[in-house]
């Protein structure tokens, strides 16, 4: 069948409203101004936006764009999109809107080898055990200590409401984890399987956990972190039931680096001793690795020995990775995925709702266009009202009587990505001024009578 190796064609993608995305992007008071300004292009590519009007400053402006394009810092709290049947008319119960996040340090390695890996966790409530998912996440240019912590919302909120731990630790060197970043030239095997080091030792860690099931594990990577849990998929771990790479791959800048070939001999390597099935996506439009690579890479791994499923026809905004980091493309690659899971024994079943954050009515407080309305203010912030006005729906924005803002655009849930942004800003609490085309902020919100005004400090 054309676009894939093997199985059926995954549904097409209805038309979607340009912008939405299931993780969305926080921006600096500067960066307001390149993150608004990049929104066309970022809604081309299916991805969110969010901002606030203050922030810690990135390292330099070209850094920031690199991490709009190509690293998502997330904001978003998941809703429910593409959310299955119920097995039964019953009522599940329902996941908090914080999707039971968690964060550790979590300490891999023994003697001078020993680091702490800054880890995100997603635990499902109840006492398990449960089956565990590790996420091992991508790399952009630029130093990958200004990397923003990985937390793939989109795809987490998928396996945590069906009962899986979620874990996704950044590598040596990356974020706030110890230890450094090993540039691999042109040595792509050794730089995935020293990515498998750490994987392993990670699973070494988690599966000692009361609350996780040893004998059910996947891995998951996306770019350079889909080759590493390739990587670790030829170690032959116990309890290790499947892999998803999702356009796993790694190129060189280095001069005189065959980086293609180097690639495929990578990946036949890795099949050679991996007995775990594998299901990859990698889009024929994707800008990373064309149309062809992919193919060799999978022919390569199987004919070494891998098994391997390769799904081409998943295009979105011209890369597999983007097909990951939206929700737009959960029903691209979730329906795959979830035949997979259920050939090598590991569940799909929805177990858990997740609370969402309810809409408010609109008020008729003001004209949408009428940025001199806005309460509390200045010409500063209107502007970046007006801005916000050019975004693709969904989005939303909150307005705090400090005079802060914040906004959100796609996402699994911008109405609390607006809130979240504008209260980490103003450091009180928030409410929405703009809901998509309505404006929702009541008449009292905008006094500062300490009767009527919901914002005042208790």
């Amino acid at each position: 069948m054309a676009g894939r190796e093997a199985g059926h064609r995954p549904p097409a993608v209805p038309a979607w409203p340009s912008g939405a995305a299931g993780e969305t992007l926080a921006g600096t008071e500067a960066a307001a101004h390149v993150g608004l300004a990049l929104a066309p292009t970022l809604a081309g590519a299916g991805i969110g936006t969010a901002g606030r009007d203050s922030d810690r400053p990135m390292n330099f402006p070209g850094e920031m764009m690199r991490n709009l394009l190509a690293r998502l810092l997330l904001v978003a709290v998941p809703y429910l999109l593409y959310a299955g049947t119920p097995a039964s008319g019953a009522e599940r119960p329902l996941l908090p809107a914080t999707l039971n996040e968690e964060l550790r340090m979590l300490p891999v390695g023994t003697g001078w080898s020993s680091v702490e890996l800054e880890t995100t966790l997603f635990v499902p409530p109840g006492a398990g055990p449960f089956p565990l998912v590790v996420i091992n996440h991508g790399r952009v240019t630029g130093d990958p200590r200004f990397d923003p912590r990985a937390r793939h919302l989109v795809a987490s909120r998928e396996f945590l409401r069906r009962g899986y731990v979620v874990a996704i630790p950044m590598r040596p060197g990356f974020s706030k984890s110890g230890g450094s970043y090993v540039d691999p030239r042109c040595d792509i095997e050794s730089s995935a399987r020293l990515q498998a080091e750490t994987i392993i030792a990670v699973l070494r860690q988690l599966r000692l956990r009361p609350d996780i099931d040893p004998d059910r594990i996947l891995l998951i990577g996306e770019s350079e972190g889909g080759m590493g849990v390739m990587a670790a998929a030829a170690t032959g771990f116990p309890g290790l039931r499947g892999v998803l790479n999702l356009a796993g791959g790694l190129r060189s800048g280095a001069a005189d680096c065959l980086w293609q070939e180097a690639l495929v001999e990578s990946f036949a390597a890795f099949g050679r001793t991996s007995k775990v099935p594998s299901l990859w996506f990698y889009g024929d439009g994707g800008s990373h690795w064309g149309k062809e690579l992919p193919r060799q890479l999978h022919r390569a791994y199987r004919e070494a020995g891998g098994q391997a499923e390769l799904i081409t026809d998943t295009d979105f905004a011209g890369d597999a990775q983007a097909l990951f980091a939206s929700a737009q493309g959960v029903p691209i690659w979730w329906p795959e995925s979830e035949r997979f899971l259920r050939e090598i024994g590991l569940p799909t079943e929805i177990l858990f709702d997740v609370v969402s954050t309810p809409r408010p009515a609109p008020t008729g407080y003001a004209e949408l266009s009428d940025s001199e309305a806005l309460p509390y203010v200045d010409e500063y912030r209107r502007e970046l009202y007006r801005r916000f006005l050019g975004l693709p729906l969904p989005r939303a924005f909150a307005i705090a009587t400090t005079g802060n803002v914040g906004w959100a655009q796609g996402g699994t849930d911008p109405l609390a990505a607006a809130l979240g942004n504008c209260e980490r800003s103003a450091r009180r609490a928030c409410a929405l001024y703009a809901v998509d085309d309505e404006v929702v902020w009541q008449a009292g919100e905008g006094s500062r009578s300490p009767a009527t005004d919901p914002l005042r400090e208790p």
